[in-house]
């Protein structure tokens, strides 16, 4: 059973969607946690999730300044730290096409310093977050999170002496969170049009809070080097915009760069190393640190057929606009109505 009481967490990108609900979580779960460290580059992110937690309430608390690229700044904020969830990355994918070495640097040399500082500070986990846009990459953004899914895979073969785990969780859109297509339709709604890239496209669909479990779970069950993938439904974009503007007229306007019509979460190549371990996959590192037959043991893991692939267009489980409507008013905008 995962105890965070009397540790020290810290979170990079703490004051992003996912970070915030895990602060929330964390906070609720574990109120003897002893530090829990807030690490964002955003000042005025940090002074309003201040506001949220003041120090007199929450003294575990800390909000740090910095920047995963700065190494010397990531030493510093490693000092005495016991777990760490790494949610920083730049992740626009039109933004990282246009911007190509600022996403290298983020995600890619960043990943780097975060792996070097962890081994040089005495860290026991990590666990870093990636996204289905990894998985047969056709966005730069999609590269370098696979890129560091790699780092921090191998980073379990470089250890050495050090007592650490590096692990992976990988998952599609976070329902609601910054920049996804459910807030940007909910706000397009009231112009009366809501713009569609292409009427094919499919995503999956992933709720904050099972975001945070897979992040949970993966600090409590990984041995290291493992990407967790959990079992999630898939939508139609078109579902989307039926359920938010059903009278709204629908533009098409054509994918952006670096976008995919379907998502895809395992490739085929991947799927010598899958297992299915029950609400999860996990795709295990092909040179581990441990015995596979004792992982398959422990966790009654099952390997998936050669050239198994989970993609969004192929998902046996979906949502439709009813079930979608639900989930928004519950999950993302509780005054949301049609």
């Amino acid at each position: 059973m995962l105890d965070l009481n009397g540790k020290s967490i810290l979170i990079t990108g703490g004051t992003g969607t996912l970070g915030k609900q895990l602060t929330k979580t964390i906070l609720e779960r574990w109120p003897n946690v002893k530090r829990l460290v807030i690490f964002s580059r955003d000042e005025q992110k940090q002074f309003q999730m201040a506001m949220e937690y003041p120090e007199a309430k929450y003294p575990s608390i800390r909000f740090f300044i910095g920047d995963i690229r700065d190494y010397e700044r990531l030493i510093r904020a490693f000092e005495g730290i016991n777990y760490i969830i790494h949610a920083a990355a730049m992740k626009h994918v039109p933004i990282a096409e246009y911007n190509p070495m600022e996403c290298v640097k983020t995600n890619v040399l960043g990943a780097e310093n975060i792996i070097n500082a962890a081994l040089a500070t005495g860290v026991e986990n990590i666990v870093a977050l990636s996204t289905d846009k990894a998985a047969a990459p056709v966005s730069l953004y999609g590269a370098t999170k696979l890129c560091s899914d790699k780092l921090f895979v191998a980073a379990n073969n470089i250890r050495g002496f050090h007592n650490i785990k590096f692990s992976v969780v990988r998952y599609g859109n976070v329902m609601g969170s910054n920049g996804s297509v459910i807030p940007f339709f909910l706000k397009k709604k009231a112009s009366g049009t809501l713009p569609i890239t292409d009427p094919t496209m499919t995503r999956f669909n992933i709720l904050l809070s099972e975001g945070v479990d897979l992040v949970l779970h993966a600090l409590e069950h990984a041995w290291g080097g493992e990407i967790f993938v959990l079992k999630t439904p898939s939508y139609k974009i078109t579902e989307v915009a039926k359920a938010i503007g059903p009278n709204c007229k629908i533009e098409i306007v054509g994918i952006r760069p670096g976008e995919k019509i379907h998502e895809e979460m395992i490739t085929s190549s991947d799927s010598f190393f899958t297992y299915d371990v029950g609400k999860y996959f996990a795709i295990l590192p092909q040179v581990p640190s441990w015995n596979i037959k004792d992982f398959i043991k422990q966790f009654n893991a099952k390997i998936v057929a050669p050239g198994f692939i989970y993609n969004s267009g192929d998902n046996p489980d979906w949502v439709d606009a009813v079930e979608l409507r639900k989930l928004i008013k519950e999950h993302v905008d509780p005054d949301f109505s049609i």
